[in-house]
């Protein structure tokens, strides 16, 4: 657990902080994608599931411009998805010309959910430590923290 004392300065605690979280994001990163080969997926796709399931379903333009790659890279990535029963591709109802990529929360829920459950399990293990304040608070940073990244 993260503690200091009131000699800490700022600038100490605000470096740990930004190591703290270079090593949890590698750490996130690593399992994810050991996680992603072991159902037979590349280390980006199951990212593209997160994003489904955030947003809801996604045209893969919204997807090309969420995730910076090439509409190539996203056509292949929606192909594995689809071809392992992650994704299904369905028409656009606000426009027949497009397809809509939509997540398939069984599939996700059977096949990559118990893979996650560990995970999960340690992490609402270390919430269930802190007080209702501090998960405001890691709540407020983590909001802020992909809010700037995305900026």
């Amino acid at each position: 657990m993260l503690r200091r004392t009131m000699t800490s300065s700022r600038e100490e605690l605000t470096g740990e902080i930004q190591q703290r979280m270079i090593r949890l994001i590698a750490e996130v990163v690593l399992v994810n994608h050991a996680i992603s080969a072991k159902v037979g997926l590349g280390a980006s796709d199951s990212q593209f599931m997160t994003l489904l399931q955030t947003y809801g379903p996604l045209t893969p333009r919204q997807l090309t411009e969420h995730t910076g790659l090439t509409s190539g890279t996203v056509t292949g990535v929606i192909d594995r998805l689809e071809a392992h029963g992650f994704v299904t591709r369905q028409p656009d109802p606000a426009d027949r010309r497009k397809v809509v990529v939509t997540p398939s929360l069984e599939a996700i829920n059977e096949r990559l959910a118990p893979l996650y459950a560990d995970q999960g399990n340690r992490l609402a293990g270390v919430l269930a430590t802190r007080t209702v304040e501090e998960l405001e608070t890691i709540a407020a940073f983590l909001n802020d923290s992909v809010t700037e990244a995305r900026s």
